[in-house]
């Protein structure tokens, strides 16, 4: 699968009818927020949530940990671009915010299918050091997590990608809740 190239930025995603987004991904690094941020903006809009990597673990029975290691992160993209195919085929008028794994928004044909579904991604951002901090005191294994220096690299490799997202919140120093509804603010949702 090829890394995103090139200068393609999204659009407004929404309702042809309202012009407000009824599908929302949240994209970002390591440690940015993503699924903790999601569930605290699905709780205050009423909207369904669901984190990608929920989806990966439950089709292919393991972890992703247990799907890295047996199988590589080659196949854990596969996995994870097919996840990503049959959510949006599920799409439909119900409002829907999705949380995508750190490394899903870098690879061109999920960033394809999202733009050719009018989604709207919202990119949470916030500098190296403090989101490693946070990988750091997770209860989880993150794969691709080791040293500063390999997730610093990691992060500015993907970060001019993340950038081409509808929207951009800066997390530094936020907790969930302010992030959540600094997310809903921008999106005219509140």
């Amino acid at each position: 699968m090829k890394p995103v190239t090139g200068s393609r930025s999204f659009t407004e995603g929404g309702t042809p009818h309202s012009g407000r987004p009824t599908l929302v991904f949240l994209v970002g690094f390591m440690g940015a927020g993503k699924t903790s941020v999601g569930r605290a903006l699905g709780h205050r809009l009423g909207w369904s949530f669901e984190d990608l990597d929920d989806r990966i673990q439950q089709r292919g029975g393991r972890s992703i940990p247990e799907i890295f290691q047996a199988s590589g992160e080659v196949e854990f993209r596969r996995m994870e671009s097919a996840a990503l195919r049959e959510l949006l085929a599920e799409a439909g008028a119900t409002p829907r915010i999705v949380a995508l794994g750190g490394g899903a928004f870098a690879q061109q044909e999920n960033v394809d299918r999202i733009q050719q579904a009018a989604a709207t991604v919202v990119f949470l951002d916030g500098p190296a050091e403090e989101l490693f901090r946070r990988c750091e005191q997770e209860q989880r294994e993150r794969p691709l997590r080791r040293d500063l220096k390999q997730f610093r690299e990691l992060y500015d490799q993907r970060r001019p990608v993340y950038l081409k997202a509808t929207r951009r919140i800066d997390t530094q120093g936020k907790d969930v809740e302010k992030v959540a509804v600094e997310v809903a603010c921008c999106l005219g949702l509140v």
